[in-house]
């Protein structure tokens, strides 16, 4: 392994280290960008350097500019196109290259891959892009309009030891002790999206109004987690190839949250080897090309096995299961009927547990028993009859709402949940829309509860929970301190869940 300065065009220079295959070139490359330091070990773990030159490829990991040994400023998002249009040039024009360059890693890492293929480098051939977004506003700084206020605190804290470590470090303690509060202290200050402790410290976060990277024609294979905090933007970047495990965004293992997903979950034993052979196809054209290569790879959670599409997603029937007055859930409309209604506390919100979180030790992502939020007055539950049949739900599912609140403005979080004959309720997937309106003013708000795919089996039951936050997940809305929200349910106001149906082949 050696260390190269590459100068980027307006003169910063940053630093990556290369690893060479045994024997003679030319070989072709692969690019990684990292922000979490070249040789971290969980970084390396995940790339796999000397394995990917076992294959044969030179590999080249570098620090994003500001970050660990590269010269700079860190500004988060603002260089990495430039700055991977650059890199990927100098890559190319190695004497041991052959001129062909594919990218890969996850998280952060394949944000940088997006924002290079967007730039359109001659030289890049192919990419993995593992866990990331496509829209900043939709997973990383938003969603729903509503600020993803435990993912961006403890990213941006985490990233701040590299940061301060550039200054005097005198504001250590000042660091650590937010990361050590974070749950009691760090997450109730306001305002949320600029938070006093961030602006102390010095910490950049993500500027609002990231722009939405566009579909770039760079052959990817895109891998994402059911409970991965960026799974949407990982389906939305109309990817080659697909693969969506019963994974969040930190574990590919079986065991995800309190579920074991079984052996064909466990990623270890065949996602590397998947990946290279995917870039073997680009980058080694003497391979030849793989038909399976191109194709959506999903696990089916319910039933934990793999299916595979053509595409993503799969044909689908939109099926809407209606909330009732009586706490239940059922494929047809209301009668009329008297509306729900519940009592908002900003100070007392619906906490974080479960889901597609990256919030940290205190608040573990994927399926967890929701009895503790279920029981909480501020918590609609509405639940369908024993199932007879299986039920197959693969792609979006949303949530239309049919509510008022009489504060100016509501947070509408909609999870949908799977109870099991025992009765116990497990999140699948959730989502939340933030909503100004004039108060007692009633509406029809429509909450994208992204997609999943899950099979409700004989014996269970379907569950969609309503509130009002998620917290610190999503922060508290500024506008409703205190409310009482209302929920219709009738003829003319049929708030209801919509699955896509997948029905059986005959």
């Amino acid at each position: 392994m050696t260390e190269f300065e590459v100068a980027m065009r307006d003169g910063t220079v940053l630093r990556a280290d290369v690893y060479y295959p045994v024997g003679a070139g030319p070989w072709p490359v692969l690019l990684a960008r990292t922000p979490y330091g070249k040789q971290d070990e969980g970084v390396l773990k995940r790339l796999d350097p000397w394995g990917a030159t076992r294959r044969g490829y030179l590999v080249i990991v570098q620090d994003c500019r500001g970050r660990f040994a590269s010269d700079g400023v860190w500004e988060p998002l603002l260089h990495e196109g430039a700055d991977g249009f650059d890199t990927i040039a100098w890559a190319a024009s190695l004497p041991d290259a052959t001129g062909r360059v594919g990218m890969y890693g996850p998280s952060y890492l394949g944000h940088t891959q997006r924002a290079a293929m967007a730039t359109q480098p001659p030289a890049l051939a192919a990419a993995v892009p593992a866990f990331t977004w496509s829209d900043a506003d939709d997973g990383l700084l938003r969603r729903g309009g509503a600020y993803e206020l435990g993912l961006v605190t403890q990213w941006t804290l985490n990233l701040g030891f590299d940061v301060l470590a550039r200054r005097s470090g005198s504001e250590l303690a000042v660091l650590n002790g937010a990361l050590d509060e974070f749950a009691a202290r760090t997450v109730w200050e306001l305002p949320a999206d600029d938070m006093p402790t961030l602006r102390r410290l010095g910490l950049s976060t993500p500027k609002p109004g990231a722009a939405v990277l566009p579909h770039a024609d760079v052959p990817a294979l895109a891998v994402g987690g059911w409970f991965d905090c960026f799974l949407q933007g990982t389906l939305d970047m109309e990817p080659s190839a697909l693969i969506v495990g019963p994974w969040t965004h930190d574990n590919q293992t079986r065991h995800v949250g309190e579920v074991d997903f079984g052996p064909a979950a466990d990623a270890a034993p065949w996602l590397a080897r998947r990946e290279l052979d995917f870039l073997d196809t680009f980058l080694k054209p003497d391979r030849g090309e793989h038909d399976d290569h191109f194709a959506a790879l999903v696990f089916v959670m319910g039933i934990d096995e793999w299916r595979r599409f053509p595409s993503w997603p799969p044909q689908s029937a939109d099926t809407a299961w209606y909330l009732h007055p009586d706490s239940s859930l059922a494929p047809h409309e209301a009668p009329e009927s008297a509306p729900d209604t519940f009592d908002h506390d900003a100070d007392d919100p619906v906490p974080t547990h479960g889901g597609a979180l990256l919030i940290g030790p205190d608040f573990p992502p994927g399926p967890h028993d929701q009895a503790q939020i279920e029981k909480r007055d501020d918590v609609l539950v509405y639940t369908s009859e024993t199932l007879h049949s299986p039920l197959e739900v693969i792609g979006r599912v949303r949530v239309h709402l049919f509510a008022e609140s009489t504060a100016a403005g509501a947070d509408w979080v909609a999870r949908l949940c799977d109870v099991d004959p025992d009765g116990v309720s497990r999140n699948v997937t959730d989502g939340v829309l933030r909503t100004a309106q004039s108060a007692d003013q009633p509406g029809e708000y429509v909450i994208d509860l992204w997609s999943t795919a899950h099979v409700f089996r004989p014996g269970h039951r379907i569950r969609v929970q309503v509130a009002s936050s998620c917290f610190p997940r999503w922060d508290r809305h500024p506008a409703a301190s205190q409310a009482r929200h209302t929920v219709h349910h009738d003829p003319t106001r049929p708030s209801r869940i919509v699955l896509p149906i997948v029905l059986p082949v005959v």
